[in-house]
């Protein structure tokens, strides 16, 4: 059993923090910047999602086994048979959170860039106070 889903959605926000620093020059909205912010997102959730289909496709066989018990797993039954649990919680981990987890780096990335842009803002206007005085 791999990690809980949150674990990949949450690891979306550090990676965002990052992509900036690593894909910008200066910290400027532009169309280019936030298109190369989706695409670098687009490849970490990518590369999510295919570590995790690694992982949890081959369980998909268990689904044609007569004799494996899914409710025994260890997964939540979140819906209502074991069965209907086990495709969800396949589907919640092999989908759902890769795409959480590019939502969380282009969050990230955008609040990295409001927050370096606010700050440079400020520092704009107080030297510019200064000047004036």
């Amino acid at each position: 059993m791999g990690p809980p889903p949150f674990f990949t959605i949450l690891l979306g926000f550090p990676v965002g923090l990052l992509i900036p620093t690593i894909i910008v020059d200066s910290p400027e909205l532009s169309p280019n910047l936030l298109k190369s912010i989706l695409r670098v997102s687009f490849i970490a959730g990518s590369v999510s999602f295919t570590i995790l289909a690694i992982l949890w496709l081959p369980s998909l066989s268990w689904l044609f086994d007569p004799a494996r018990d899914l409710s025994n797993y260890g997964i939540p039954m979140i819906l209502y048979t074991p069965f209907a649990s086990f495709i969800g919680w396949i589907v919640l981990m092999v989908v759902i959170s890769p795409f959480l987890q590019f939502l969380m780096a282009v969050f990230g990335s955008i609040t990295r860039l409001v927050v370096s842009g606010d700050q440079r803002s400020h520092k704009e206007t107080s030297a510019g106070n200064l000047i004036a005085a």
